[in-house]
C-alpha cells in the first residue's frame, strides 16, 4: 500500500464508496497498523487492534484538542462545531458518564422490547400504504426504511405528530459532519443552517415541556436540566440532537444496506424469507456485512502501543470497523454473506464506553422491518441492485435511495 493510497482524501472516490471493502483488504493486508504520511493520525483495520482503541482507557474523545487541530482556534464559531462539543458521543468521563446516565436507561434491552409491537404497528401502517399505492412501485427508502426509524425516535423523545413530517421529509447528508476530514465553506453554511434551525426547533419544545411536561424521553431530559450540575442548556439541545440523529441514521442504513445485501444474495433471502426464526441472527450478520458506521475515532491520552506500533500521545486513531467486520482472522470466509454464520459479534455499534446507546433499538427496528416487508410483500423486487446510489460519506454507509416493485 503506497503512501498516497492512505491519504484519507483518496477514500472520497466513486469505486471506494461503492466498494469499500477491497481497499480494506488490501490496507489490512499491507500494513494493518498505518501511521498516514506527515501526520499525526493513525489507522486500524483488524478486529483486535480496533477493539484495543474502542476499549482501552488509553484512548479517549479528547474533542477541544481534535477540534482546535482540525478547525482552528475559533471552531466554536461554527454551529455544528459547537454542536457536537456538548455531545455525549464526543465527550470523555466525567462529562460523557454525567450525560449518558441521563438516558441510558430509555435505551436499555428490557424497555426497548417493550416497544416492539408499537414498532411492529409502524412497520405495517407503511407497507398499508405501499400496498394502496397503486403504480405498485416507488422508494423503498423514502417510503418505508427512512419513515419507520424517524416515526420511532419521534415517539420516544415526543415529538408531536404534526412535527414529524418535517424529519420525514428532509434528510441531510448527516455523516460529512462525522467524516474525518475538514468540511469545505459552502457545505458548512448549509450545514449550520439546518443545525440552527434544528435547535431553535428543538429548544422551542423543550419550552413547551417545562409548562407542560409528558410522558416522553424529552421531558425526562428537560426535568434533568434544572437539577444542579446534571445538564446545561446547550447540552439539552446538542444531545436531543443527537439521539434524534442516532436513532434513526443507523437504523435507516441497517434497512437499506441490509435488503441490498439480501437481494444481492438470494439464496440468503430465500432462506430468511422461509424461515424467519433465523432473523436475529441475520441482522448480526447484515451488521457485519456492510455495516452502516465504516469508521470512528479516538485520541490517544498517553503513549501507548497497537500492535508492536508505538502512537505518541495526542495522536489521532481511526478505527475501520468496516474492516475489523470483515477481518478474516476475526471470521471465515468474511466476504460472504452467511445469515447462519455463529457467534458474530460484529463491531457496527463500537464498543467501549461509547457503545452505541441505540443498538438494541436498531436491531429490533429492522427485524420487524424485515418481517413485514417479507410477508405482506412476496412480490417486493429491488430494481437497481448493481449500480446502487450510494451516499457521499465515508463515515455512515447508505444509500441515497432503494428503487422497488412490489
Amino acid at each position: 500500500m503506497s503512501e498516497t493510497e492512505l491519504k484519507l482524501g483518496n477514500l472520497f472516490t466513486p469505486e471506494y464508496i461503492a466498494n469499500p471493502y477491497p481497499t480494506y483488504k488490501i490496507i489490512r493486508e499491507a500494513n494493518p497498523v498505518f501511521n498516514m504520511p506527515d501526520t499525526d493520525v493513525w489507522g486500524t483495520t483488524r478486529y483486535e487492534d480496533c477493539a484495543q482503541v474502542l476499549r482501552s482507557k488509553s484512548f479517549g474523545q479528547d474533542t477541544d484538542q481534535r477540534m482546535r487541530k482540525d478547525y482552528g482556534d475559533n471552531y466554536l464559531d461554527q454551529a455544528v462545531y459547537a454542536s457536537l462539543s456538548h455531545m455525549m458521543l464526543l465527550a470523555d468521563p466525567p462529562d460523557h458518564t454525567r450525560l449518558r446516565k441521563l438516558v441510558v436507561r430509555a435505551f436499555d434491552a428490557r424497555n426497548i422490547e417493550s416497544l416492539r409491537t408499537r414498532f411492529r404497528a409502524i412497520a405495517a401502517s407503511l407497507v398499508d400504504k405501499m400496498i394502496a399505492e397503486e403504480s405498485g412501485q416507488g422508494n423503498l427508502l423514502q417510503l418505508f426504511a427512512h419513515q419507520l426509524p424517524v416515526i420511532v425516535i419521534c415517539e420516544m423523545l415526543g415529538i408531536p405528530e404534526e412535527d414529524q413530517v418535517r424529519f420525514i421529509e428532509h434528510r441531510e447528508n448527516a455523516g460529512r459532519i462525522l467524516d474525518p476530514t475538514p468540511i469545505a465553506p459552502d457545505e458548512l453554511v448549509g450545514i449550520n443552517k439546518n443545525v440552527l434551525a434544528d435547535n431553535a426547533f428543538f429548544e422551542a419544545l423543550c419550552d413547551q415541556r417545562r409548562k407542560n411536561p409528558q410522558d416522553d424521553l424529552l421531558t425526562m431530559l428537560v426535568q434533568s436540566e434544572t437539577e444542579d450540575g446534571k445538564l446545561s442548556r446547550e447540552e439539552l439541545t446538542a444531545n436531543i440532537f443527537l439521539l434524534f440523529g442516532a436513532g434513526h441514521e443507523t437504523t435507516v442504513n441497517l434497512i437499506g444496506n441490509g435488503l441490498l445485501a439480501l437481494y444481492r444474495n438470494r439464496d440468503q433471502l430465500e432462506k430468511l424469507r422461509n424461515n424467519l426464526d433465523l432473523m436475529p441472527n441475520a441482522i448480526e450478520e447484515l451488521l457485519r456485512y456492510d455495516s452502516s458506521v465504516q469508521l470512528t475515532g479516538r485520541t490517544a491520552l498517553e503513549d501507548t502501543e497497537i500492535s508492536g506500533h508505538k502512537v505518541p500521545k495526542g495522536s489521532s486513531v481511526i478505527t475501520l470497523v468496516g474492516a475489523a467486520n470483515r477481518d478474516p482472522e476475526k471470521f471465515e470466509d468474511p466476504d460472504t454473506l452467511n445469515i447462519e454464520r455463529q457467534k458474530i459479534r460484529p463491531m457496527s455499534f463500537g464498543g467501549g464506553i461509547h457503545m452505541c446507546l441505540g443498538a438494541q433499538l436498531a436491531r429490533i427496528e429492522a427485524a420487524e422491518a424485515f418481517k413485514e416487508l417479507f410477508t405482506r410483500l412476496p412480490d417486493l423486487e429491488l430494481t437497481n441492485i448493481e449500480n446502487p446510489n450510494w451516499r457521499q460519506t465515508i463515515t455512515l454507509r447508505g444509500l441515497v435511495d432503494l428503487p422497488a416493485t412490489w
